[in-house]
């Protein structure tokens, strides 16, 4: 698995490591924390079997030292041997990040949408929107840090073959973003589905906005444009996903899985159901209180900006989402959004009324 084709990496090694280990004595990042200079020296002169080093996948929280929002995770993953190759790096970073999820730990996975609990009860002038987002990479190619030109030219056309390939409910049409007319473009920023190119330098210093927006496109399905909790109900109804990988593997190509780490993807953070359910619910009063981020971490929640991760929010309006990705299943992860959420409004209407809310602070989950 190991190998020693990167040349530039190579070239590298005639520096003694004292001079190649970055400062990082201002950054707070879990890439930071973890990475000691013996790690450092121990891991640089290797690289996967497709080239990608540990300057690599630390590069992005090396010239990231901390965020204003969220602490960032701070490194990524070039291929699915980067887990393996630069695991004496990776698995302090996924313990820390993943609340002490441990080497030998197994995800769990459950996708059945019946064991799922409320969420078509939450109030609607608090709970403004909600959507559930999660993540697949296909098996036998990079990851999006380093795959090239061609390979994502490769994973759009297999993406487009197994999209067009859904019928029903999940029928939809496939937008390439740089072949879109102008009145497709609007319709689609209309509905809110138009992603622009990444700006974030967490995106950018990981490579992820290479050659954009060559290779990149959007597929609207009738599923996607959804108001409330209830419709989470409706996107575990995941047999899109099946019928996609199953055109994959047609072509040699699956999802990247395995029973430690779940499902494969380039940021640490999003390991295991890659799954992120984000509700926007306007809570001006409780996000003001002294206790607002520790209820977030008793309750295993993050908070984004209305905008998303580098935003601030807009009166009183935030993004919502569960924490956790690896070590539990999607209905739990879902589960901690509905009721952290519901909980959090109740919270609202007592703090709008000027009553306490102390007797309402929850244990830790």
């Amino acid at each position: 698995m190991r190998s020693e084709k990167n040349k530039h990496n190579d070239y590298k090694m005639k520096f003694p490591v004292e001079d190649e280990f970055p400062d990082l004595s201002q950054h707070n990042n879990h890439m930071a924390k973890a990475l000691t200079k013996e790690i450092y020296a121990k891991l640089r002169s290797l690289s996967t079997p497709s080239g990608f080093t540990l300057d690599d996948v630390i590069q992005t929280g090396v010239d990231n030292p901390g965020h204003p929002f969220i602490m960032t995770v701070g490194c990524v993953a070039g291929d699915e041997e980067s887990y393996e190759v630069f695991k004496d790096l990776l698995d302090p970073v996924i313990a820390d990040r993943h609340g002490g999820y441990k080497p030998t730990d197994k995800h769990r996975t459950d996708l059945n949408f019946e064991n799922l609990k409320g969420g078509d009860d939450l109030d609607p002038n608090y709970v403004l929107s909600s959507r559930v987002r999660t993540g697949r990479s296909i098996k036998g190619f990079t990851l999006p840090p380093h795959n090239s030109r061609g390979e994502r030219r490769a994973i759009e056309k297999l993406s487009i073959e197994a999209l067009s390939s859904l019928d029903g409910e999940f029928k939809g049409k496939y937008y390439p973003l740089d072949g879109m007319t102008d009145a497709e473009q609007d319709q689609l920023i209309a509905d809110h589905f138009l992603f622009d190119k990444p700006v974030s330098p967490l995106l950018t210093c990981a490579g992820m906005a290479r050659d954009w927006p060559d290779a990149r496109g959007i597929c609207n399905c009738k599923i996607t444009l959804c108001v409330h909790l209830v419709w989470v109900r409706k996107l575990f109804s995941i047999r899109s996903f099946f019928i996609i990988e199953e055109i994959f593997k047609k072509h040699n190509h699956g999802f990247m899985w395995n029973e430690h780490l779940g499902y494969i993807l380039t940021c640490p953070s999003n390991l295991g159901t890659g799954l992120r359910g984000g509700v926007h619910v306007k809570l001006p009063k409780l996000s003001t209180h002294a206790k607002f981020e520790e209820i977030l971490k008793r309750l295993r929640l993050q908070k984004r900006g209305t905008g998303g991760v580098d935003t601030a929010s807009v009166g009183g309006v935030f993004d919502i989402s569960n924490a956790d990705r690896l070590g539990s299943s999607e209905v739990e992860q879902v589960q901690l959004v509905v009721d952290g959420v519901k909980l959090m409004v109740e919270m609202e209407k007592k703090l709008e009324k000027g009553e306490s809310i102390d007797d309402m602070i929850p244990a830790q989950k």
